[in-house]
């Protein structure tokens, strides 16, 4: 069967007829799903890329269209041909289409139009505009918490240079950031800290990822601040170190705490050491009793039969002796254990030291210059009278042990304030007012390793058979029993006090309670105080007290640095030490008023003010004030100085 020859014509024109209304239709698919999404947008005015792709796709979708149309018309015909005039429509028809993709082109080389992007979708747009929002918001957030954390964050170069510096930082050290970026971070510290932070960026540049260390930083008024530090290298794209972030935290409160903690710590297990110890010795103490009881009476039986024997007499004396000493001992025990009996009244501790001193006098050598000094006003306690004499004879024998080429022993009583809080207290005491016995010396003296043992039962520094160990932890005993606690200080080399609190009673016609609480002291409003103090964990007990009373404090551990601090920031009043290495509190107020005559001076010392006085150490109408202070006496003896303008000089 043969096909005609417009048979075989009429299949190109199907097929061309199909193919252009299948192009027709998808431009004409793609030009709504432009033009809807914009028009739902309103940017059919503003969205002029997505406008002209549009157009682009309409005027394709209609030529082709065009071309669908006159394939259309010449199926039928046998001679392809179609009137001129939709020739002309075809052709004015390419050149729309070519002045649509001008415009297009033209809208796109005007940057309108990211690239890779055909045009810029609405939809498209948004979500990039939102993530946009979300990158700003998530960094201005992360800038919030940045400024606003208590920690400081510090940016350094790598060559040790402050380049960032956050609001925490600010509250830290007190330097604004336009005061301190630029500079050197080792402004912050002193020289072994500073070679501290070259040691830790040279090891950030050998490849570490992040240093953690702990050391002493000091703030623009030179108050010493203990930090942990965070320290961790920034990179670059590549990965290349280009500088170092340190986040800094203030860690002076909670070492505090920590030492705080750890000084109850030694007092509960000291506590519980002698409360063990003193079970066994207290039971061996009993049975001992007995047996020294048998001695001794068998001893005074043959010293009778004995009688014009000469040499057997003089055995048994010192027989008699050795059973005495050993008596003592065991009462000490009994003491110590709390086993003996006591008879608690009142008890004037004017009296007691007057008994003891009268009693020394006759025994503890020419060597020692014994001196008492009494309480202003009453100070009676309720204890053992025989007790509280055991106990200034104890530490008064240990004082003269102390003191072998001859020395100062001042037996003082007085009352005092405490406000619960003093370190060194053994045991701890509630606030309240206490009647109060101290024992100074010019002697030895001990290191902090003795000083903190010497309460322990059978300890001792003597040589053997010169001590029994027991005489401080009877003391102890005995204090503790009465209600009361107790405070040693000493220096090596320089002497030894002993303070002794116990419970006060009041008066006829006087009222004392636990709770009692003189008028606040004045504020400092500002002024500024040079403290010296060479014992670092006091130093900052005392820059704590006088910040929280309203003083601006300069904080030195040492004269040379104390001079340094005053020559940088000057004073309003110097608060310092007596007794330091180096350099004393003496020659650090001498030399400060050799410029500054008339600046005010509280002087203070773990040691009593009756045993520097009588070693001529200070004069007795200058200002001080005597360790263990409270924070309510500190800030009242100050507002004192600096108010009179005190500044008698020392000798």
């Amino acid at each position: 069967m043969c096909r005609s020859a417009a048979d075989v014509t009429t299949v190109p024109e199907q097929l061309f007829l199909v193919g252009n209304l299948g192009t027709m239709i998808t431009y004409a698919a793609i030009t709504v799903a432009i033009a809807v999404p914009v028009a739902r947008a309103g940017q059919l005015r503003s969205n002029k890329p997505a406008v002209a792709t549009a157009l682009i796709f309409l005027t394709a979708a209609i030529g082709h269209g065009l071309h669908a149309f006159l394939a259309f018309r010449n199926l039928d015909r046998a001679e392809h041909s179609v009137p001129i005039v939709w020739v002309w429509a075809l052709a004015w028809w390419n050149v729309v289409c070519g002045v649509a993709g001008v415009y297009y082109w033209t809208v796109r080389r005007s940057g309108a139009i990211s690239a890779g992007a055909i045009y810029a979708d609405p939809e498209a747009e948004r979500c990039f505009a939102e993530a946009a929002a979300r990158e700003q918001a998530a960094r201005s957030s992360l800038a919030a918490v940045v400024e606003h954390t208590d920690d400081g964050i510090v940016g350094v170069s790598l060559d040790g240079v402050i380049t960032a510096w956050n609001g925490g930082a600010e509250r830290l050290f007190g330097y604004r950031p336009d005061e301190i970026i630029g500079k050197p971070a080792a402004l912050l510290a002193d020289p072994s800290g500073a070679q501290e932070q070259r040691d830790v960026i040279a090891r950030i540049l050998r490849g570490e990822r992040g240093v953690y260390y702990e050391s002493r930083r000091f703030a623009k008024d030179g108050t010493p601040v203990e930090a942990a530090l965070t320290v961790a290298p920034v990179r670059d794209g590549s990965g290349r170190v280009t500088g170092i972030s340190v986040v800094v935290r203030d860690v002076t409160a909670v070492k505090e705490a920590a030492e705080r903690q750890r000084a109850i710590e030694e007092r509960t297990n000291q506590a519980q050491r002698m409360e063990s110890l003193g079970k066994l010795a207290g039971g061996v103490a009993h049975d001992f009793n007995n047996i020294l009881a048998i001695i001794a009476n068998y001893t005074d039986f043959a010293a009778e039969e004995a009688a014009g024997n000469p040499a057997l007499e003089a055995d048994l004396r010192h027989v008699r002796s050795a059973t005495d000493r050993a008596i003592n001992l065991t009462r000490q025990l009994l003491t110590f254990t709390r086993g003996d009996t006591i008879q608690p009244q009142d008890v004037d501790l004017n009296a007691a030291i007057a008994e003891v001193h009268a009693m020394l006098g006759r025994t503890i050598g020419e060597h020692i210059n014994l001196m008492a000094v009494p309480s202003a006003e009453p100070a009676v306690v309720h204890a053992d009278p025989g007790q509280i004499q055991q106990v200034l004879l104890n530490l008064a024998i240990n004082a003269r042990d102390a003191m072998p080429d001859g020395g100062t022993l001042v037996l003082e009583a007085n009352v005092a304030d405490l406000d619960g809080d003093e370190l060194a207290m053994q045991p701890p005491l509630p606030a309240g007012r206490y009647a109060r016995l101290l024992v100074s010396d010019t002697g030895e003296g001990m290191s902090a390793e003795v000083a903190a043992r010497i309460f322990e039962p059978f300890y001792t520094t003597k040589p053997r058979g010169k001590g029994t160990g027991l005489g401080l932890s009877t003391v102890f005993g005995i204090v503790t029993e009465a209600g009361g606690s107790l405070n040693v200080y000493s220096e090596p080399g320089v002497g030894t006090t002993f303070r002794i609190y116990l419970p006060l009673v009041a008066a006829p016609g006087r009222v004392t309670t636990a709770g009692s609480r003189q008028a606040p002291p004045p504020r400092g409003d500002g002024r500024t105080i040079l403290v010296v103090e060479d014992e670092p964990a006091l130093a900052r007990v005392v820059t704590r007290i006088l910040a929280s009373g309203g003083y601006h404090v300069l904080t030195a551990t040492g004269g040379a640095e104390a001079l340094a601090l005053f020559d940088q920031h000057g004073c309003d009043a110097l608060l310092t030490d007596v007794i330091m290495p180096e350099m004393s509190g003496r020659r650090v107020a001498e030399v400060i008023h050799g410029s500054r005559p008339e600046l005010p001076v509280l002087y203070m010392s773990g040691y009593s003010n009756g045993l520097l006085g009588s070693t001529h150490v200070l004069d007795g109408d200058i200002a001080f004030i005597e360790k263990p202070f409270t924070a309510q006496d500190l800030l009242r003896k100050l507002a004192e100085v600096v108010g009179n303008r005190v500044t008698s000089p020392l000798r």
